[in-house]
């Protein structure tokens, strides 16, 4: 992704300075979804970091389903690497970064929990069509792997909210990092 802008701040202040391609860029490191980004970054000036928060939730939670699965589509499996170093959500390094950080908890993890994670993935995308998504920050491969399991048993309706959530989730701990480093470097 490019710089958004190497002179803004961090913080709300200088996620309001930029300019609406400079914040939807970086929103969509936050959430791949070009209708989010559009719709975070217009609504701008926020005030602090937990109205933006609460407007990255509430933008996600009322995504339309294709625009969820469009999310999706830059998400890495849980247990393995950033397909294309995220180049597909526009985003770059800097989500792919992220995603890294966010299932470090699946680094290092008994091959045996890797391998019922890859498989649950599979059976997970066999049943719903979409790859399981779970927000991983702080979750051992072993918590992933029972989450996974659970979910396995939820109907389509009750999985596709949790989607969302998981995805609010995942945006709203993005959007934090990116205020405190709105260049990318971290």
């Amino acid at each position: 992704m490019p710089n958004i802008d190497a002179a803004a701040p961090a913080g709300p202040a200088g996620f309001n300075a930029l300019g609406a391609a400079g914040a939807e860029a970086g929103l969509l490191a936050c959430c791949a979804s070009p209708v989010f980004a559009r719709e975070v970054a217009a609504r701008r000036p926020y005030r602090d970091l937990a109205a933006l928060e609460s407007a990255v939730e509430a933008a996600v939670l009322g995504l339309p389903w294709p625009e969820v699965l469009t999310a999706l589509a830059a998400h890495p499996r849980i247990g393995e690497p950033p397909r294309d170093g995220g180049a597909a959500s526009g985003a770059g390094g800097r989500e792919a970064s992220w995603s890294r950080r966010e299932q470090s908890g699946a680094a290092g993890a008994d091959p045996a929990v890797l391998a019922a994670l890859a498989e649950g993935n599979r059976a997970y995308e066999a049943r719903f069509g979409h790859i399981y998504l779970v927000r991983a920050a702080g979750l051992t491969a072993g918590e992933m792997l029972d989450r996974l399991r659970a979910r396995l048993r939820n109907d389509e309706e009750t999985e596709r909210d949790v989607v969302r959530a998981e995805l609010a989730g995942i945006a709203r701990l993005r959007v934090a990092r990116l205020l405190e480093d709105p260049e990318g470097t971290a």
